[in-house]
Parts: C-alpha cells; structure tokens; sequence
C-alpha cells in the first residue's frame, strides 16, 4: 500500500487545484483571515496557543512584497482585536529576500514593529539552502532592535546548525534570551550540506536540542515524531527546564491525538495556523511528506458520505 500512496502523492501535485484542495482543507485553517481566526479561537478554547502564517514564498517582484507586508499588518491588527493566544511567522522570501536584501529588511521590520505594538513576537522562517546566510543576517538586526520580540527557525538536518546556534549565542543572555524553533527541514538538498538518514537527522535534533536548553535558549520543539518527542522529554527533565522556557510546535492537521497527549503532560503546544490564497505549493509539500494521506484523499473522491 505504501508504493500505491507515493505513486498517488507524486500524482496529486499536477492535477487540478479544486482536487488537490480536498487533501488541503487538512492541514490550512482556509484561504481568508476569517478562516484563520475561527480556527485559531477553537484551538484556544482546546488549549493551544498558535502561530498565525499567511501562506506565500519566493515572489518575483518587488511590488507582490509591498503588498504581502501590507497584508501581515492586517492580519496582525485582526488577530489582535479578536483577542487570540497567538504570535507570528513568516518566510523572508514573500517580501523581496531573494530581490532586494535591504527591501526585504524594510518590509519585515514594519511588520515586526505593528507586532511590538501589540506586545507580541514574530518568527522569521528558515527556508531552503540559498536563504540561511541572508536570513540569519535579517535576524541578527531585527533581534538588535527589538530583543524580546523576534525569533528564529533552524533546520535539525542542515550540517551547519548547530555550528549557526553557538554563533548566534553572542546574541543570548538571562534578560534577552534567544528564540528558537527547531525543526527537522523540509526542503530537498544535497547530502554534502544535508544530512539525509533518518537516524542521522534525528540524532543531530537531540544533539541541538540539548544544546539550546542547557544554554538557556527558549526553544520550540518542533516534531511529530514520537523518538524525539520522548527524547525531548527527557532532555527536559534532565536540565530541569522550567515549562514556561519551552513549547512544542506543531503544524495544523497533523497528529491530533499525539498533539493532546502533549498538552495532557502540561507541556505548553503551539499550533502552526497556515491559511491564504497561495496555499497550493504549503499542500502539495505536506503531500510529499505524508504519502499515506493518499489514500484518505482517493477515499474523500470516491466515497459518497
């Protein structure tokens, strides 16, 4: 069965878009903010804190960025009329990155400004090998600027990351710690800067992971695999890491109960809420991830409820 679900997830990703949009509807809160505040209330009321991330990466012009900021800012000031438990994140490529370093900059920086307004945090995404450099850079001033307010995501797979945490340690201390959310990595490359095993890739997680705790970095401990999840656990109690100096991060739609059993242990879960109009390329990549959702789609095409 599992050759059947890589072959149908490899398939999905080319065929219409209201097709792949039933597979989607699992993982995105929805296209409008509307939809993103509804979800958002509810896995308040269920316990959860979120992160609120409007979906879009890697855009061509200058303008499509001007235009993604002035977005953020909206969303920023919705979510906080509504009073939701949450903070936000966003990938440095939907606002000029790969065009212009110093617009980019710009752009974020409002965003993070309309933030500390509120009182509140925004997360700026890692994203594939070509960004990091630039994006630690973008980090590294905003963090400057507005300390307490800005965070980051490393990649456990990248060979450089633990490398990249003792560097940006300069930047740590008790009253100004650093935030990072560390997640395995999603984007396909090569092994020369990648780690690829399983084993490997998880091994180096746990490696990172004690490092930021035992350094006193808040982090976010972004897996939905149980081995590391237990693995975290244990590291948590090892460095007796109090439970408002971490959280668990987990992506919308995903594992459920293994979500609930987190929470039921008292650790703190933070729920990633992606939505927007861009939410094609987001669903086909969790697709790839998760081939055995195949199936569930072929089921949701084929069989009358």
């Amino acid at each position: 069965m599992m050759w059947f679900n890589k072959l149908i997830a490899s398939i999905l990703p080319h065929m219409p878009k209201n097709l792949v949009w039933i597979f989607s509807k699992r993982y995105i809160a929805g296209r409008t903010i509307e939809d993103a505040v509804r979800v958002s209330k509810q896995l308040n009321t269920d316990g959860y804190m979120v992160t609120i991330d409007l979906l879009g990466e890697f855009i061509t012009k200058l303008e499509e960025a001007e235009k993604n900021r002035d977005q953020y800012i909206n969303i920023i000031e919705t979510i906080q009329k509504n009073g939701i438990d949450g903070n936000y994140s966003l990938k440095p490529s939907m606002f000029g990155l790969l065009l212009d370093e110093e617009a980019c900059y710009r752009n974020i920086r409002e965003i993070v400004q309309k933030a500390v307004d509120y009182g509140n945090f925004v997360r700026i995404d890692m994203e594939d090998s070509q960004c990091v450099d630039m994006e630690i850079r973008l980090f590294r001033k905003l963090k400057k600027e507005f300390p307490k307010n800005v965070g980051l995501v490393l990649q456990a797979y990248m060979r450089r990351t633990l490398d990249d945490i003792k560097n940006l340690s300069d930047m740590h201390s008790k009253d100004n710690r650093l935030n990072f959310r560390l997640c395995k990595g999603i984007y396909v490359e090569p092994e020369k800067i990648a780690y690829k095993k399983y084993e490997e890739v998880n091994r180096h997680y746990l490696e990172d992971l004690e490092y930021i705790l035992k350094t006193g970095i808040y982090p976010g401990i972004a897996t939905h695999d149980i081995p590391l999840i237990e693995g975290a656990y244990r590291l948590l109690k090892k460095y007796n890491v109090p439970k408002d100096r971490y959280e668990f991060p987990m992506l919308y739609g995903v594992a459920p109960a293994l979500r609930k059993s987190i929470i039921e242990k008292g650790h703190r879960l933070r729920v990633y809420v992606p939505f927007g109009e861009d939410w094609f390329p987001y669903s086909t990549r969790r697709l790839k991830e998760n081939p055995k959702v195949a199936s569930d789609i072929m089921k949701a095409m084929f069989v009358r409820r």
